[in-house]
């Protein structure tokens, strides 16, 4: 625990941080109906200022080696990584079209273990949740209390939104007008949350329209929703979506646009394999060292588990050559198995959580598929007080973000608890992060 979360446990017990002040200043956002219907965790969590620098060196460094795979192992051929990570058909032809292009934009979700930060996946694409998360700081700021306790301790936190907003004007110039495109399904549920997303980059310069990919047209050589010529398609979208029957009518002409550059494309569609956790995988793979410096080498050891791709072979596990799967069945209260290219704890499997003949059951239907074995992260779980004052333990996992100016804020998902598996959106409450400024 740093000091700064001492200080403020110190103070919700001396009757120093009113729940209700707090509470107040929180649900007057409006963020509950619109995109927290689970609430909010009840305070926020805090970054030292070296916690924070170390996030940003770490984080542009992963999201640099990340990116960097097709070039270093793949001799610049963007559809032989795709492939190797899991891509099929449409999708490898689509990494190939995409190939060059490139914005910063990605969220890390990490545990905080007792040894530091530790990557679980990353997520780069545009379609990452959280960006709103400076709304929550924002509202801490209106309760007095909490004010004057953040001013004595110097703490600041990162807009997301506003370095989003800044981010798009470099990707396309001032005076651009930006179509957030989500997939026709999705669009009526999240419409209403898109339209409030459009409101705030409004407060950052940016001329948002929303819409949905059957909206959008391409003719004339330019690329336009609802009649009005775009700039920036801000892809909410997924390669997945290509493998739909519909996908490749929806989504070749606009891809085609992005590639003769009649539209800029925030994220590239092949942005979302660097996030696959096969890449992570192949990160990870001993074999590829060579292909890496030794500052990047110890960025890598010291934050991405070890992970490997679950497949028959002897692999390097503590210094050691093994078999992979009997290695996965002998350190099974150690591993966890995740499907590659799934999101929000689908495909995964907690070794500690299942009995032997279940965990052998799950490696032997995934063996030679889409999954990784990952090293278990056990993180240190926050203290969170109860409305009486009460101190219980949450796992947390922080979402930090990354754009082109480096760190650019945190979110944070939350579950009661010590051993929370995998804490997904669905049934977890959400934070915000302060950090020494």
């Amino acid at each position: 625990m740093n000091a700064v979360t001492e200080a403020y446990l110190a103070a919700v017990a001396a009757g120093r941080m009113p729940h209700e002040e707090l509470a107040k200043a929180i649900r007057a956002t409006g963020l509950h109906d619109a995109i927290y219907r689970n609430g909010h965790l009840a305070r926020p969590l805090f970054l030292t200022r070296a916690e924070r620098e170390g996030l940003d060196a770490d984080l542009r460094t992963l999201h640099g080696l990340l990116t960097g795979l097709p070039e270093r192992l793949f001799g610049g051929d963007a559809g032989a990584f795709a492939a190797e990570v899991g891509a099929q058909g449409a999708q490898v032809d689509a990494a190939r079209t995409a190939a060059g292009q490139a914005a910063t934009l990605s969220r890390a979700d990490l545990y905080r273990a007792a040894d530091g930060f530790k990557l679980l996946e990353l997520n780069v694409s545009g379609a990452v949740g959280g960006l709103e998360n400076s709304i929550l700081n924002a509202a801490y700021l209106d309760s007095p209390h909490f004010a004057e306790f953040a001013a004595a301790q110097g703490l600041g936190y990162a807009d997301t939104m506003a370095l989003l907003g800044e981010t798009l004007r470099a990707e396309a110039g001032a005076g651009s007008v930006v179509a957030i495109v989500d997939w026709p399904d999705s669009y009526p549920e999240l419409e209403p949350m898109l339209r409030k997303t459009a409101a705030r980059l409004a407060d950052y310069g940016i001329d948002a329209l929303v819409g949905h990919a059957g909206q959008v047209e391409c003719r004339d050589g330019a690329v336009f929703l609802g009649g009005r010529r775009v700039d920036v398609v801000y892809r909410l979208f997924l390669m997945e979506d290509l493998l739909r029957p519909e996908g490749p009518a929806l989504l070749d002409p606009l891809l085609a646009a992005a590639a003769r550059g009649e539209v800029a494309m925030f994220t590239p569609i092949a942005s979302e394999l660097y996030g696959s956790k096969a890449a992570l995988a192949l990160l990870s793979d001993e074999r590829h060292r060579d292909r890496f410096g030794a500052a990047e080498l110890a960025v890598v050891d010291r934050v991405l588990p070890w992970t490997r791709m679950l497949r028959p072979g002897a692999v390097t596990v503590d210094g050691e050559r093994e078999e992979l799967l009997a290695y996965a069945r002998r350190d099974r209260e150690r591993l966890v198995l995740k499907a590659t290219m799934l999101h929000g704890g689908t495909g995964f499997v907690a070794g500690w959580r299942t009995e032997p003949d279940a965990w052998d059951r799950e490696l032997r239907a995934a063996e030679g598929g889409p999954y990784v074995l990952q090293r278990r992260v056990v993180p240190v779980p926050e203290l969170v007080p109860e409305p009486d004052g009460t101190l219980r333990p949450w796992v947390a996992v922080w979402g930090a973000f990354l754009t082109g100016r480096g760190y650019a804020g945190t979110y944070v998902r939350a579950v009661p608890g010590t051993d929370a598996g995998a804490v997904v959106a669905g049934g977890s409450l959400t934070g915000c992060v302060f950090h020494e400024d």
